[in-house]
């Protein structure tokens, strides 16, 4: 059974979300993985979008956070400001689930420009939108992203949400726990810690005996490929 980096990414992060309740969803790569976790290890899921609903079940993947699919089978449909003052910041989300642009050794995301000059940048990125509130007020995050030197970086051009409730960063290479800095865990199946080392921009931190990642299974993978994203949008 054959299977990519980018799969295992996705899997890893869905597993990450068993046990869990309440789950406030970012935009990007996080959409798939808690699609996938309802859809497996975690079917009573409640999961929130800043757009302003509840208890989202989507059909399909959602194109945008103001598509309509992410209405579907919703226990509640609100304003945006209720959604973050009753359910974010009345301490009620147990993860928030993110992606970024940049991340550093602390954990602190860029979703907002890649440059050191912000009203002249490389490149303007869509910015915060719900992150940082997401990022202060979950109980704990979880990060979704690629990796390379371009993506972790020793400091982030722009400190768009800050690190302190990152719990767990996975990549397409392997996955971290945060403490006071990022500390791999465990490689993803086929990716050697020279890989990791070269795509990482500070002295990677390992923590005691770093193992494998399990791989996907053949559902997850049908799950993926057939039901969620057959066009791979997502998983290219």
């Amino acid at each position: 059974m054959t299977f990519t980096r980018t799969e295992t990414m996705v899997v890893a992060g869905a597993r990450a979300l068993e046990g869990r309740r309440v789950c406030f969803v970012g935009i990007g790569l996080p959409n798939i993985a808690v699609a996938l976790a309802q859809r497996t290890v975690a079917p009573g899921i409640e999961l929130i979008y800043e757009s302003g609903v509840y208890g989202s079940r989507p059909n399909r993947l959602p194109l945008s956070i103001g598509d309509p699919c992410l209405v579907t089978g919703s226990l509640a449909v609100m304003p945006m400001a209720e959604l973050f003052q009753y359910y974010l910041q009345g301490g009620l989300v147990d993860v928030g689930f993110l992606g970024a642009a940049q991340i550093d050794r602390r954990g602190d995301l860029n979703t907002t420009v890649i440059g050191d000059d912000y009203h002249h940048p490389k490149v303007r990125l869509p910015g915060s939108g719900g992150a940082c509130d997401i990022a202060q007020n979950a109980r704990e995050v979880i990060v979704l992203m690629r990796q390379s030197r371009r993506s972790f970086v020793d400091t982030v051009d722009f400190r768009t949400s800050p690190g302190s409730r990152v719990a767990r960063v996975i990549t397409d290479l392997g996955v971290y726990t945060v403490g006071e800095r990022l500390e791999l865990t465990a490689l993803h199946p086929g990716v050697t810690l020279d890989e990791v080392r070269a795509a990482t921009g500070w002295d990677l931190d390992l923590a005691p005996g770093v193992t494998e990642t399990p791989p996907p299974t053949a559902e997850e993978l049908r799950i993926l490929r057939e039901e969620l994203d057959p066009e791979r949008i997502y998983l290219r």
